[in-house]
């Protein structure tokens, strides 16, 4: 697979049509192994679409792209992930980790000053998990349990589009998460150190994103998210169950373990095995906290400039 992201010292380049070099990302089994700096050939929106199709690009990461170029690229069979921010190596791993959230179109006249996020509490960084009972089908078990799941999975979805002083900044954040009834289920200062992220580059679930897209250093504020701010409602559709005999590796699974897969595009993402009889198992793709109410206090601790970075 290869990803191209419009590129400028380092950052998403804002405006897709105008935009001078892309950075190419040639990547296997969902892991980077090569990156280079291309120029666009004096190119320009739409034109960009076959350019890239000749480049042999399967995945496009931009900023701010119109209706036209979105038109091309469809034509040219390049999945887009529009709406990205902040620094290109960062954009592209939480994209490969299923975390970065596509706006579509998002710019309906070619002026300049576009500045786009998108959502994400770290989606793939496993806050509140327990990574010790994860095993890497095809990633980190030696088990190649390699599956094709098609389309449909975790990626690059529509998200809407979030704005602030500190989208597209590398900021340092402090945390307390509970659910409704008070329970903790996670916290930046049992880990002893503040959250690193960029705002709206999609690393972060939207609510939020958001909340700390306008936020002060030292503030701090409290934030009730609903699953949709969140990760999701349960989506019935995420649940897989296929015949162990067309998963290589799969005899050796168990219920309650979590695992990776990988979609038709090399792209892993995480599933939990829910179910298993003699001749079938059942994966289930939704996050553990999908259909939940999630509180947030919030402590902005930090804003890094591009000298600090």
């Amino acid at each position: 697979m290869r990803i191209a992201v419009t590129y400028d010292k380092g950052q998403v380049f804002q405006h897709f049509g105008h935009t001078e070099q892309f950075k190419v990302y040639e990547v296997e089994d969902g892991k980077i192994v090569s990156a280079e700096i291309v120029g666009s050939e004096g190119s320009g929106h739409e034109a960009l679409a076959g350019l890239l199709s000749g480049k042999g690009i399967d995945v496009l990461i931009c900023g701010g792209i119109g209706g036209g170029a979105t038109a091309a690229l469809a034509q040219q069979g390049i999945e887009l992930c529009a709406g990205a921010s902040g620094d290109v190596d960062e954009v592209v791993a939480a994209y490969l980790r299923g975390e970065l959230e596509n706006t579509g179109a998002n710019c309906d006249h070619h002026g300049e000053g576009h500045h786009h996020g998108h959502g994400g509490h770290g989606e793939g960084n496993n806050r509140g998990e327990d990574s010790s009972n994860d095993a890497g089908c095809g990633s980190d078990c030696g088990e190649d349990c390699g599956s094709d799941c098609g389309e449909g999975c975790p990626g690059c979805h529509r998200r809407p589009v979030i704005t602030g002083k500190n989208v597209g900044k590398k900021v340092r954040t402090h945390y307390r998460g509970t659910f409704n009834d008070g329970t903790q289920f996670d916290s930046s200062y049992d880990r002893g150190e503040p959250l690193e992220f960029v705002c709206g580059a999609g690393m972060m679930i939207l609510g939020f994103d958001a909340a700390v897209a306008d936020m002060d250093v030292g503030q701090t504020i409290n934030v009730h998210l609903m699953p949709s701010e969140a990760y999701g409602e349960v989506d019935p559709d995420a649940i897989i169950t296929v015949n162990l005999s067309d998963l290589q590796g799969a005899e050796g699974l168990t219920v309650g373990q979590q695992v990776y897969l990988r979609n038709s595009m090399g792209r892993p993402f995480r599933v939990k095995v829910t179910a298993k009889d003699d001749k079938t198992i059942t994966f289930d793709a939704n996050h553990e906290m999908a259909g939940k109410e999630l509180n947030f206090e919030i402590t902005l601790v930090e804003i890094l400039d591009d000298n600090n970075e």
